[in-house]
């Protein structure tokens, strides 16, 4: 019986042979491969086994919700659309798994009828794919003790709750033992509803209406992470080295984020218990809420004028960028994350318009990884709204993401710093949150994507009762 190379033995070997992502991404993007695909790869053999794969020793790493059983190799991962539209070798004859479904992701060529379209797909990716917490967080500072004498009630109740939120997530022991940690998973987006001053227009399709894809993230002490999210036939590429952050889309190219080095807001979701605890080191407890029938703690942190100056640029302004955490009293565990931030745009000549940007994340289905608790589906809600010093005149955009997490791993053997090296044509220079929102202050871009929301509504949907002329609650 042929037998198939460990997808750790295959990695752990192709990170000791000196896998670099900056050389895979320094010639052009468009050409790019995948670090992934370096570190999935499987070798055959040429003699008498009839191309069986090598057996070689798998060290012993937990892994979360695995597709595949145990020892199956990973299939590689390709960067762009097959030109021939064909499986690579004898990929048909090995089976699938989640390796192939990502395969499939990364290598799909989008539909010309598919319902979300390249436009939808750019603000999607833009806003959701890789977005970054609101502060600088350092792992090397331990969290503060909980101190009762001469601190503010709101403080001391915070410290308490991380206190709890550690031990409840595995133990700051156990957490500090992490030196890297591997994650991969599945998604779906949509944006799901269009709102003006007088109209609302809602995607009636659901789920027909999504756009499907995966991600893969890494991470490593001190500060370093690198993400990789393919939805609808898009890439989006973000990491950071532990000196900058760095993020590459098809449309914007290779830029460095303004401001300090910050984490990936997805970690947070879920997946690295001891950043978010670090995260809300300085935080002050608010009061309680019930949410989903579970009554939970709420803390609070808030984005300093500084990293705020330095995170703006030009005629775009952060005004401020405030963070909750909801954390159940039951477990302790973190169940629901929301952040907003508010951005001023002055240009030459026009009217001042702001933009909010809300995302509240739910966090589900926690389970434990080598003693680590990692939630491992979610959702997302994403709002952004526009407005400005004319009346009547706010737009808002609403859309929804949810993920489920396949398999993590820590501590896997051989990763190195060179996989966060940043990509050789990086620009000298950078890009901030305002970017991604549409730039038309006449509101054009706004108008054609409530068409497109528009046109996915069934055609005994598309008379006047398909718009709803209030915002339900």
């Amino acid at each position: 019986m042929e037998k198939k190379q460990g997808f750790f033995s295959a990695l752990k070997g192709e990170v000791i042979r000196g896998l670099s992502p900056s050389r895979s991404r320094s010639v052009s993007p468009a050409r790019a491969r995948s670090p992934m695909s370096g570190l999935l790869r499987r070798k055959k053999t040429d003699g008498n086994g009839g191309g069986g794969y090598v057996v070689q020793p798998e060290p012993l790493i937990a892994r979360s919700g695995s597709l595949r059983p145990v020892g199956e190799a990973l299939a590689p991962l390709m960067e762009g659309p097959d030109p021939d539209g064909d499986e690579v070798g004898d990929s048909k004859r090995v089976g699938s798994g989640i390796g192939q479904w990502v395969k499939g992701q990364l290598s799909r060529t989008p539909s010309v009828a598919s319902s979300c379209r390249r436009s939808d797909l750019r603000l999607l990716l833009g806003v959701m794919g890789a977005p970054l917490s609101p502060v600088h967080v350092s792992l090397t500072d331990p969290l503060p003790h909980l101190s009762i004498k001469d601190t503010p009630i709101e403080t001391s109740s915070a410290q308490y709750i991380l206190q709890q939120y550690a031990a409840a997530s595995g133990g700051q022991k156990l957490q500090n033992s992490i030196r890297n940690a591997y994650a991969m998973g599945k998604l779906k987006m949509v944006a799901c509803e269009y709102e003006t001053a007088t109209t609302t227009v809602k995607n009636r399709n659901g789920s027909r209406g999504a756009a499907s894809g995966g991600f893969v993230l890494w991470q490593m002490n001190p500060d370093m992470w690198y993400v990789e999210l393919a939805v609808g036939g898009c890439k989006v590429r973000a990491g950071c080295n532990g000196k900058l952050v760095w993020r590459h889309t098809p449309w914007l190219g290779s830029h460095t984020a303004k401001g300090p080095v910050r984490p990936l807001r997805r970690a947070l979701q879920g997946l690295d218990p001891r950043t978010t605890a670090c995260m809300f080191a300085d935080a002050r407890c608010i009061g309680e809420k019930k949410l989903d029938g579970e009554d939970c703690f709420i803390l609070k942190i808030c984005t300093d004028p500084e990293t705020l100056k330095a995170r703006s640029e030009g005629p775009a302004e952060i005004i401020r960028h405030v963070l909750f955490g909801y954390f159940s009293q039951k477990t302790g565990l973190l169940v629901h994350i929301e952040d907003s931030h508010l951005t001023r745009i002055q240009s030459n000549g026009s009217d001042t318009v702001y933009w909010e940007t809300t995302i509240n994340s739910y966090l589900d289905d926690y389970r434990p990884v080598e003693g680590i608790m990692i939630a491992h589906s979610g959702r997302s809600v994403v709002t952004l709204f526009r407005f400005g010093d004319v009346a009547m005149s706010h737009t808002k955009t609403k859309m929804e993401e949810a993920w489920t997490i396949e398999e993590v791993a820590f501590n896997v053997p051989g990763l190195s710093i060179d996989c966060f090296i940043p990509p050789g044509d990086l620009r000298s220079g950078s890009i901030n949150e305002t970017c991604e929102l549409p730039q038309d202050e006449k509101g054009k871009k706004a108008v054609a994507l409530a068409a497109k929301l528009a046109a996915l509504e069934r055609p005994q949907d598309t008379d006047a009762g398909s718009k709803i002329w209030k915002m339900e609650a």
